[in-house]
């Protein structure tokens, strides 16, 4: 995405489209409502289309253009950096969302802690297991994209909990399902037919977990095990707890509209933190309704 405007301040955000669908329209749709509130901005969406090189020349013509502001998203961290860079030597402040690059020499990073999500996603697998010394089970986690950062806070986070416990086995050894729920259903087919007991299924979002339900569903094993998710869109995640499909998911809010609001801050001469970190919340069958509720859902 792109924030221009002519006679006023120009800001631009590029988008890399590596997040699932779901993930990607809630972005959008948060930045553009904060951006409605500001008649100062002008939006314009640039589209990395899943290519770190896309993404890149997005960048560079948009270092061209001289915008006022650049914030972006990447699809992976080494691959943005010297962009990134590129954008600060010009003297355009750069906001960093949701991934970030392999440099501080940036204004500010604004995403949610992926190392804290993948802590509170594994307390509560421990506690699904059984309980603090007392967990056990089989575990089959599906990473994201092994080239990105989150998905290794998402796995760190989360083995900082189930290390602890013996009685938790991992069947899987670092099986990527890219993000995408299709690949998952593929990693979990093939777990569900080498494995008789699947206790967990940890995906490291939403779809992927969900691509693991629907493949124990088509084998009748879907009862008999707990799958965790991240993201916790309202019309995807939220909405797969509140049907049942998924036990929990915890929250990994966009980061656009903070974004947004916080480059204005910083063009308006207010100081911005180096770091904003969202928080996360864990949602089950019990709070799932209510969220839903609040969305209008």
């Amino acid at each position: 995405m792109t924030f221009c405007e002519t006679a006023k301040a120009r800001y631009a955000l590029t988008l890399c489209a590596i997040a699932p669908s779901g993930r990607r329209a809630q972005f959008n749709k948060d930045i553009l409502a904060e951006a409605a509130k500001h008649p100062e901005v002008e939006l314009i969406v640039t589209d990395g289309e899943d290519k770190t090189e896309k993404q890149v020349a997005d960048v560079e013509n948009l270092i061209r253009q001289e915008v006022d502001a650049l914030l972006v998203s990447p699809k992976e961290s080494a691959g943005l950096t010297g962009v990134v860079q590129q954008a600060i030597d010009a003297k355009i402040p750069v906001f960093v969302l949701d991934r970030n690059v392999e440099t501080k020499d940036y204004t500010q990073f604004v995403g949610g802690d992926n190392k804290l999500i993948g802590r509170a996603a594994g307390e509560y697998a421990v506690e699904l297991l059984g309980g603090k010394g007392k967990a056990s089970g089989n575990v089959v986690e599906i990473w994201g994209g092994m080239g990105t950062q989150p998905a290794h806070d998402r796995h760190d986070g989360f083995h900082e909990f189930t290390d602890k416990e013996p009685g938790i086995k991992y069947l899987l050894d670092q099986q990527s399902g890219d993000w995408k729920q299709d690949q998952a259903y593929n990693i979990m087919a093939t777990a569900l037919r080498n494995n008789e007991k699947i206790d967990l299924v940890y995906g490291h979002n939403d779809p992927m977990a969900y691509g693991a339900y629907l493949a124990a569903k088509d084998v009748g094993r879907e009862k008999d095990i707990k799958f965790i998710g991240i993201d916790g869109l309202p019309n995807e995640g939220v909405q797969l707890v509140a049907n049942g499909e998924l036990t929990a998911t915890f929250t990994y809010v966009t980061p656009g509209a903070e974004g947004l609001r916080q480059a204005i801050k910083f063009l308006n001469g207010e100081k911005v933190e180096k770091t904003i970190t969202l928080p996360t919340q864990k949602i089950t069958k019990e709070n799932a309704a209510q969220i839903l509720k609040e969305h209008g859902l």
